[in-house]
C-alpha cells in the first residue's frame, strides 16, 4: 500500500483533525491487494454533464461486471470527505467564479498525495488541469500506470474565450502533459486528430456510451409536455439539454428557431439559465434526475445540437436512445455519431443553414428516423461494449487480468 505518513502532511491541505480522519479512513479501507481503478477529475460538479455521467456509469458497470475490482473517485468538493459506500473522495477546493458549481484545486502535489493514498492499481485522469497533473504525481509515487482520457480540447476553448492568441500556448501545454501519460484515450477521432496535431502519439479512440435502460423511447409523453408548456398539439418541439456554455452555440439554435417561426418551439433544459426572454424559446431548469431528462427529451420531436467543436456529445447519444432524431453540425465529434440515417447535419453552425437542416428533417418521417437512432444507440453505444473496450486498455497497461476477466474465469493473458 502507498501510505501518506504524518511527515508528509505538510504538503496536504489543512493539517488538522479533518485531514487526519479522512486519511485514516482511506488507509483503513484501501489497504488490501485488490485491483483498484482510481478516476480523478475536476469536471465533476452538481450540474456536470457528460464526464460525470460517464464516471457514474463506469462505477455502476464495475459493481455489476467486475466485482473483484475496487473503484475510487477523487474530485473537488466543499470539504475533505471520504464516503466508503461510494468510493468517492472529495478534496476541499475553491469554487470557480461563474463556474456553475465547478471547483479548481490549487496544488498539484497535494492532489497527487491524496490520489496516491487511495492505493491505486491504475489511475485515469479526466482533465489536463490540477487533477490531471496530480494523477501523474500519484502515478510516480505509487509506481502505477496513468491513463489520460481527453474529454475536451482546451486549446479550442482558450481561443473561443480569449482569442486566437491563446490557442498555441495552451496547445503546447496540453501536448506536453498528455505525452506523459502511459496511455491516451480519446472519445472521438475529432479529438484524436487534435492531439496528433499537437504531437501526442498512439491515441486509443474509445467512444462513450449511453444508459439505454434510462434513456428509452417509452418515456415519451408528448401530451404531458405540451400541457406543461402550454402549447397546442400542432407545435413542433425541438429540445436541447446541457450547460449554457458559449461553445454550445445556443444563440445559433435560438436564431434558427426564430427564423423558422411557428410552429417550431425550442425547449432548453438547463441551457436557458440567465437568457433574456425570447419568443418560441422555453427555458426549463436543470434536471438532476436522468429519468426526468429522458422524459423531456423523449417527449419532444427532435433534439438539436449546434456545437461544431463538440469533443463527443454524450447528450446526443442519450437523445438517440430516447428514439429522437438529431439535428447536428457536420463537424466535431457529433458528426461521427449522427448521419442521415438518424438525423440531419447542417454544413456549418450558421442560423440560416441550421434552420434549413431542421426543415429538411421535418420533411421526413421523423418517427422512423427516431427508431433508427434508437437502434444505432443500442447496437453501437451501450455502456457494456464501451467499458469492455476501455478495460482492455487498463489490463494492457497494468498486466492485471481482473480488468478484462470476471474473477471466476481464467485470467487475462
Amino acid at each position: 500500500m502507498v501510505e501518506v505518513h504524518e511527515s508528509e502532511l505538510r504538503i496536504l491541505p489543512r493539517h488538522d483533525d479533518e485531514v487526519v480522519r479522512t486519511l485514516g479512513r482511506l488507509k483503513a479501507t484501501m489497504g488490501d491487494a485488490r485491483a483498484r481503478l482510481v478516476d480523478t477529475t475536476m469536471l465533476y460538479a452538481p450540474r456536470s454533464g457528460g464526464v460525470k455521467r460517464y464516471l457514474l456509469a463506469k462505477q455502476a458497470w464495475l459493481q455489476a461486471n467486475r466485482p473483484a475490482i475496487d473503484h475510487a473517485l477523487v474530485v473537488p468538493g466543499a470539504r475533505h470527505a471520504f464516503r466508503p459506500s461510494s468510493g468517492i473522495v472529495t478534496l476541499q477546493s475553491p469554487k470557480l467564479p461563474f463556474g456553475d458549481g465547478y471547483r479548481w484545486p490549487t496544488s498539484v502535489k497535494r492532489w497527487g498525495a491524496w490520489v496516491a493514498a487511495t492505493n491505486p492499481t491504475v489511475i485515469e485522469a479526466g482533465d489536463p488541469y490540477t487533477p490531471g497533473q496530480g494523477a501523474l504525481e500519484a502515478g510516480q509515487r505509487a509506481g502505477v500506470p496513468v491513463i489520460g482520457f481527453c474529454h475536451s480540447d482546451p486549446a479550442a476553448l482558450a481561443a473561443l474565450h480569449f482569442g486566437e492568441w491563446a490557442k498555441k500556448p495552451v496547445q503546447k501545454r496540453w501536448a506536453r502533459l498528455f505525452k506523459q501519460f502511459d496511455r491516451v484515450v480519446s472519445p472521438s477521432a475529432f479529438i484524436a486528430r487534435r492531439l496528433e496535431e499537437a504531437g501526442v502519439p498512439d491515441i486509443v479512440v474509445q467512444p462513450l456510451g449511453v444508459e439505454i435502460d434510462t434513456f428509452r423511447p417509452d418515456r415519451r409523453d408528448r401530451e404531458w409536455l405540451l400541457q406543461k408548456l402550454g402549447l397546442p398539439a400542432s407545435a413542433r418541439l425541438l429540445c436541447f439539454a446541457g450547460r449554457p456554455a458559449r461553445e454550445k452555440n445556443i444563440d445559433v439554435l435560438i436564431e434558427a428557431v426564430q427564423a423558422l417561426g411557428d410552429p417550431y418551439h425550442l425547449v432548453l433544459v438547463g441551457a436557458g439559465t440567465g437568457l433574456p426572454p425570447e419568443d418560441r424559446v422555453i427555458p426549463l431548469p436543470y434536471e438532476r434526475d436522468p429519468k426526468a431528462v429522458a422524459r423531456i427529451i423523449a417527449s419532444c420531436d427532435a433534439f438539436v445540437h449546434a456545437n461544431d467543436k463538440e469533443p463527443f456529445g454524450l447528450i446526443v447519444l442519450e437523445a438517440m436512445a430516447c428514439g429522437r432524431p438529431v439535428v447536428g453540425v457536420n463537424a466535431g465529434g457529433v458528426a461521427e455519431t449522427v448521419d442521415d440515417t438518424v438525423g440531419q447535419l447542417a454544413q456549418r453552425a450558421d442560423p440560416k443553414v441550421y434552420a434549413e437542416a431542421i426543415e429538411a428533417l421535418f420533411e421526413r418521417d421523423i418517427d422512423a428516423v427516431g427508431m433508427a437512432a434508437r437502434h444505432k444507440a443500442v447496437e453501437r453505444f451501450s455502456w457494456n461494449s464501451v467499458f469492455e473496450g476501455l478495460f482492455t486498455v487498463y489490463a494492457e497497461a497494468t498486466g492485471r487480468g481482473e480488468f478484462v476477466t470476471p474473477a471466476e474465469q481464467p485470467a487475462y493473458q
